[in-house]
């Protein structure tokens, strides 16, 4: 059971509802880790704001963002943002496989983006230490210094997605990923 009330646009505070309502929009129905943050509306602005700033301002496209999320979701545990972020994934273009892969590290068909994803997971697991030749791989695969700060981004905001659910015991409303076996 969560810790703080799962709101609907009708009773989320005052300063909430317009954030929740397009968030809502975008996902296609107000999802719980939304209804929750609309408790304290500067959170929930707090994501949508950084969500929409890195969707305009990333030169990182939608499927590299969302392997991301999904990426760093895995490494802190986050069984709600693994489900919302497999989804996404999809939404995005990867195929459930790749989900999968993505999860586990290496995507064997994209060589470039494995490497960008092994310097999210090291950002993720490692309080933002990564190792040299991890930072290295990831030049050599074909990413920007810019591109891979723009990585970091994403991976700030997923982690704060993911300590949210943990914080709150966000309950899944989404479908559940596939197992990783």
């Amino acid at each position: 059971m969560p810790r703080v009330p799962v709101h609907t646009i009708d009773d989320a505070p005052d300063d909430s509802r317009e954030a929740l309502r397009t968030q809502g929009e975008r996902v296609g129905k107000v999802i719980n880790i939304f209804a929750e943050m609309a408790h304290a509306p500067a959170l929930l602005k707090m994501y949508a704001t950084t969500e929409e700033l890195l969707r305009e301002e990333s030169s990182l496209d939608e499927p590299t963002r969302q392997a991301i999320h999904l990426t760093v979701a895995n490494v802190n545990d986050c069984d709600y943002c693994q489900a919302a972020y497999t989804g996404a994934a999809k939404a995005a273009g990867h195929s459930e496989d790749d989900t999968v892969a993505i999860r586990r590290g290496i995507l064997p068909d994209d060589d470039r983006l494995t490497a960008l994803l092994q310097v999210a997971r090291e950002i993720a697991a490692n309080s933002g230490y990564v190792e040299d030749t991890t930072w290295k791989a990831a030049r050599e695969a074909g990413w920007s210094d810019k591109e891979i700060l723009e990585a970091y981004a994403d991976v700030v905001r997923t982690i704060m997605t993911n300590y949210f659910n943990h914080l709150v015991g966000t309950e899944v409303d989404l479908p559940e990923p596939p197992p990783l076996d």
